[in-house]
C-alpha cells in the first residue's frame, strides 16, 4: 500500500461513507428499490457517456454481459437494495457501523477463493483491532433502544454480499477501471428495473422536490460512478482485502465531518477508537510483523 493508495482508499470513505447520509433523504420519500435504481441508472449513464467519450466500449458478447449482470448483482443492486431497504428502521450511523463488517466476509472469501490473498497472522489481526475500533468508537449505547433487528440484518447481509462481489471484482482486471465500473452498475441497474416497475410502481410516486434530485445526482454521480472507478483502479493495484478497509474508516470519516461541518464534540472515547483503528490498518497493511532476518528478501510482487 503505496501513499498514493492510502489517499485513494481515503477518498474511497468519503464518498462511500457520505452515500449513507444520501440513502436517509430518499427512503424518506421514495422506496427503496426505486432509490437505488434511480442511483445505478444516472451512474450507468454517466459511465457510459464517459466510456464513449474516451473511444472506449463495454463488451456485449454474452459471456460478458452474464458477467456484468452477475458482478452487479453481488457488488451493486441487492446490497445497495438491503442498505437502502434498512435505513427506513435504523439509523445511517447505525447502517455505516453495521458495513464495517464487510472486511470479516471479504477476507473469509478471498482466504478460501484465492490464492494470494490468504488470511495472515497480520490480516486477522487488523480486522480484530480495527472492529475493537469501531466498537469503542460507537460505545456501548449505540445500539440500545434498536428494535428494528432487521435492518441490523440486511446491512449484514449486504456485507456479506460485498465480500463475495469483492472477491469476484478481481476477475475484472484484464479491462481498464472504467470499462469494468460500467459494465458492472449497468448490468446492476438492468436487473432492477423489473424489481421496481413490479414493487415500487413508480408512475404512481410523486414528482420529488429539488432536494431529493440533488440528493439523487449526488449519489449517482460522485458516491457511485466516480467511486467505483477508483474502486476497480485499486483492486488491480493492491487487492480486495484492503480495499475492504474502508468500511473500517467510514465511522472515523462520520465523525470528523459531524466535528467540522456541525460542531459535534471530540471526545476521549472517540480518540481512543480511532486509535485502535489506526493500529488495525498498520497491522493489515504488514507493519506490525515487519522483522529483521539474515535471509535474503524476495521483491514484492504487487497485485
Amino acid at each position: 500500500m503505496s501513499a498514493r493508495n492510502w489517499g485513494l482508499l481515503l477518498v474511497l470513505a468519503l464518498l462511500w461513507g457520505s452515500s449513507f447520509f444520501f440513502y436517509k433523504v430518499l427512503v424518506a420519500v421514495l422506496p427503496p428499490i426505486t432509490v437505488v435504481l434511480g442511483r445505478l441508472g444516472f451512474a450507468a449513464l454517466a459511465l457510459n457517456l464517459w466510456l464513449w467519450a474516451q473511444g472506449q466500449s463495454i463488451p456485449l458478447d454474452r459471456r460478458s454481459c452474464l458477467r456484468f449482470l452477475l458482478l452487479g448483482f453481488l457488488n451493486c443492486s441487492f446490497p445497495f437494495v438491503l442498505i437502502a431497504w434498512s435505513e427506513t428502521r435504523i439509523t445511517s450511523g447505525m447502517a455505516s457501523i453495521l458495513s464495517a463488517t464487510t472486511p470479516i466476509f471479504m477476507m473469509a472469501v478471498a482466504h478460501w477463493a484465492t490464492e494470494d490473498e490468504k488470511l495472515s497472522p497480520g490480516k486477522a489481526l487488523g480486522i480484530a483491532l480495527g472492529l475493537l475500533g469501531v466498537i469503542v468508537l460507537v460505545g456501548p449505547t449505540a445500539f440500545h433502544g434498536a428494535s428494528a433487528v432487521w435492518g441490523q440484518l440486511a446491512v449484514i447481509g449486504s456485507s456479506c454480499l460485498y465480500g463475495l462481489g469483492g472477491v469476484y471484482s478481481r476477475r475484472f482486471t484484464d479491462m481498464t477501471p472504467l470499462v469494468a465500473a460500467t459494465g458492472q452498475i449497468t448490468g446492476a441497474a438492468i436487473l432492477l428495473i423489473p424489481a421496481s416497475l413490479l414493487i415500487d410502481h413508480p408512475w404512481t410516486l410523486p414528482l420529488p422536490d429539488a432536494q431529493v434530485w440533488g440528493s439523487l445526482f449526488a449519489i449517482a454521480l460522485v458516491n457511485t460512478a466516480l467511486a467505483y472507478v477508483l474502486y476497480f483502479r485499486m483492486v488491480a493495484n493492491v487487492g480486495v482485502t484492503y480495499i475492504s478497509l474502508v468500511t473500517l474508516l467510514i465511522p472515523v470519516i462520520a465523525l470528523w465531518l459531524g466535528a467540522v461541518f456541525l460542531g459535534e464534540n471530540i471526545t476521549l472515547q472517540a480518540l481512543a477508537g480511532m486509535a485502535i483503528i489506526a493500529l488495525g490498518l498498520a497491522a493489515t497493511d504488514g507493519r506490525l510483523f515487519k522483522r529483521r532476518t539474515r535471509l535474503p528478501s524476495i521483491p514484492h510482487q504487487s497485485k
